[in-house]
């Protein structure tokens, strides 16, 4: 029996030093943000979207073109319907 406990205590911390260094690695990456317009769903936008909203969930369509979502750089033109310009 206190082998096993052993093993399971080891394993535990094994386990938690693995995932505290692939955290740290991952909190050390940057990356940037560009706000891509006419992608987000119905009231799931970041901030503004025109006239009648406010702010963030303001939208009031899916895909509605004044209202846009922050999403890793590059990756609004691969979207269908994304743009970096308001419509």
């Amino acid at each position: 029996m206190k082998k096993s406990h052993t093993l399971a205590l080891s394993t535990a911390i094994v386990a938690g030093l693995t995932l505290a260094s692939t955290t740290t690695i991952a909190a050390e990456k940057t990356v940037t943000m560009e706000k891509c317009y006419g992608v987000a769903a119905s009231g799931h936008n970041d901030c503004a979207a025109g006239p009648g909203t406010s702010c963030a969930g303001t939208s009031t369509m899916d895909d509605q073109k004044n209202a846009w979502i922050f999403i890793p750089e590059g990756t609004c033109d691969k979207l269908t319907g994304g743009t970096l310009e308001a419509m």
